[in-house]
């Protein structure tokens, strides 16, 4: 027995006081109005009308069944009304995660850009450079870099990035430009210990070479800074050094052995059931990324 159906049938049939008069307006039979009385009877374990000829009649039972069904099937009503209107409109927080660096140079700004177009949402941005459980930190929206784990979530591809090896051009004059992979050890190194902490910097080809740098950071900006200073050679992500390269403060070596790019992707776990919150922030993401040429 569909309970709520039951439900709806015995308010209507306590409103109009006619079991034909409900099946009508329900568009049921007569024959399943009856059955949906008798079960729901049988459920609470208590008459709910008296019947006769001429007139259907709420028992004591039945009135205060009746108070309450009402109740009920106004609260899933209005359950219903909200889930709707959180589908219909955007409502409520939009928790987003992207990588620190990442977060700080494209994210922030459109997350600012889209609490403006919407005054009545709230945001809350997670940069981390570290592997975000997007179930478990109730996050609603993940911008990734690098190739996705088969999790399930939506995901739509917005660009991609380089791994890329960079020094000041103080310091590449003075110490002279790497042509290939195996000059590395004649040069100093600044790394970053937060992501892509590997001593082997892998290239194209399947080359392979291991660094030993002299300067571990523990952060990306760290080691870029050791870079932008002409202490040595750095290899980070290239958006991270962007507005560096265009200023001329940074110069890429080793262009033509790089591996290939990694993939960025704006993810999220609800699919086409997302809430408007998440579709149109999405859809907003999406298109700024794309539009970055740093990114594509």
């Amino acid at each position: 027995m569909d309970r709520w159906q039951a439900m709806r049938t015995f308010v209507k049939v306590a409103e109009t006081g006619s079991f034909a008069e409900a099946g009508r307006t329900l568009h049921m039979s007569a024959p399943a109005v009856t059955r949906a009385i008798a079960a729901l009877e049988e459920l609470v374990g208590a008459r709910l009308f008296v019947r006769t000829t001429r007139s259907v009649k709420l028992t004591e039972s039945g009135r205060r069944y009746f108070t309450d069904c009402q109740r009920i099937l106004s609260d899933i009503a209005e359950a219903e009304a909200a889930a709707a209107g959180a589908y219909a409109k955007p409502s409520g927080t939009i928790a987003v995660t992207a990588s620190t660096l990442f977060g700080r140079h494209y994210v922030m700004s459109i997350m600012t850009e889209y609490l403006d177009t919407h005054p009545g949402m709230a945001g809350r941005v997670f940069l981390a450079d570290r592997p975000v459980n997007i179930i478990e930190e109730g996050i609603d929206v993940a911008v990734r870099i690098g190739h996705l784990a088969d999790s399930g979530f939506a995901a739509v591809k917005v660009g991609s990035v380089r791994r890329v090896i960079c020094g000041s051009p103080a310091y590449l004059e003075a110490h002279g430009i790497p042509t290939v992979p195996g000059d590395l050890k004649d040069h100093r190194i600044a790394a970053s210990t937060s992501a892509w902490a590997s001593p082997e910097w892998r290239f194209a080809g399947d080359q392979r070479v291991t660094v030993h740098p002299a300067l571990q950071c523990n952060t990306n900006e760290g080691a870029i800074e050791a870079a932008l200073a002409g202490w040595g050679l750095t290899r980070v992500l290239h958006y991270q050094i962007g507005p560096d390269l265009i200023a001329g403060r940074l110069q890429i070596v080793l262009a033509d052995h790089e591996e290939p790019p990694l993939p960025i992707h704006v993810l999220h776990p609800e699919g086409r059931q997302a809430p408007a919150k998440v579709r149109t922030f999405v859809d907003l993401a999406v298109t700024r990324l794309r539009e970055n040429r740093l990114l594509n």
